[in-house]
């Protein structure tokens, strides 16, 4: 079945599930749901998550950034407001701000630095109600990325299939940015990393270099159930 979600307004969605994982297993469908802010999804659009059994919405923008939306959720959605960001985090932003923030170049430091911010959002989507979750930020693709990554990593995604599944979010939000009249972010990243002596394809495997998932996840603060949970959540058993 196709991963990504035409959900009427909405943008940047697509299913985690389907994608190879760890012994012979695969992401399960429905489980967790990536997009951008689902402040666009029309009603038609909201029914359209609810069919896809989403009954969590996890939100990790700052507070005061999240749109306003052209439809009312409708009833039975557990809304979670989880701002990923440590905005407070002077020192961090003095790096990693700027042109280089909105890049995967940050990826890894935020990992790296903030295991807690990462580990409170991941125990929160193992733990959330029975049905699917969503996750999002404003574009889908950092915030949301970070989180997609660490996921994908838990479950013994390869590599490969990670990267791909991020560099999905690049064409699929060229529509948004139109509409919102803001240019295509894409030429502004690919600039920046290339001063940087680099391409997204090739950061992200940086980032994702040695990296453990439940190593990460243990340091931010989650414990045995917790990831007993998310591997639960996440993981289709063999066909």
């Amino acid at each position: 079945m196709p991963r990504d979600l035409a959900w009427d307004g909405g943008y940047n969605i697509r299913d985690l599930g389907g994608l190879p994982a760890a012994a012979g297993s695969k992401i399960r469908r429905g489980a967790v749901v990536r997009s951008a802010s689902p402040a666009f999804l029309t009603e038609a659009g909201w029914a359209q998550l609810r069919e896809h059994g989403v009954r969590t919405v996890v939100d990790l923008t700052d507070d005061g950034e999240s749109l306003p939306e052209i439809a009312a959720r409708p009833p039975g959605l557990n809304s979670l407001k989880m701002p990923l960001n440590p905005v407070h985090d002077t020192e961090f932003w003095g790096n990693w701000g700027n042109r280089l923030h909105g890049t995967p170049l940050y990826y890894r430091p935020f990992l790296d630095r903030f295991p807690d911010r990462t580990a409170k959002v991941v125990s929160a989507i193992a733990h959330a109600e029975p049905g699917g979750v969503l996750v999002h930020c404003t574009a889908g693709r950092d915030r949301t990325g970070i989180i997609a990554l660490v996921l994908l990593a838990f479950a013994g995604v390869a590599t490969d299939d990670i990267v791909a599944d991020h560099q999905l979010s690049h064409d699929r939000l060229r529509p948004m940015f139109h509409r919102l009249g803001k240019p295509d972010q894409e030429p502004f990243i690919d600039e920046a990393l290339a001063e940087h002596g680099t391409t997204k394809h090739e950061v992200l495997h940086s980032a994702l270099d040695a990296f453990d998932a439940e190593q990460h996840l243990r340091a931010g603060g989650c414990a045995d159930a917790d990831l007993d949970a998310l591997w639960a959540r996440l993981l289709a058993p063999p066909a």
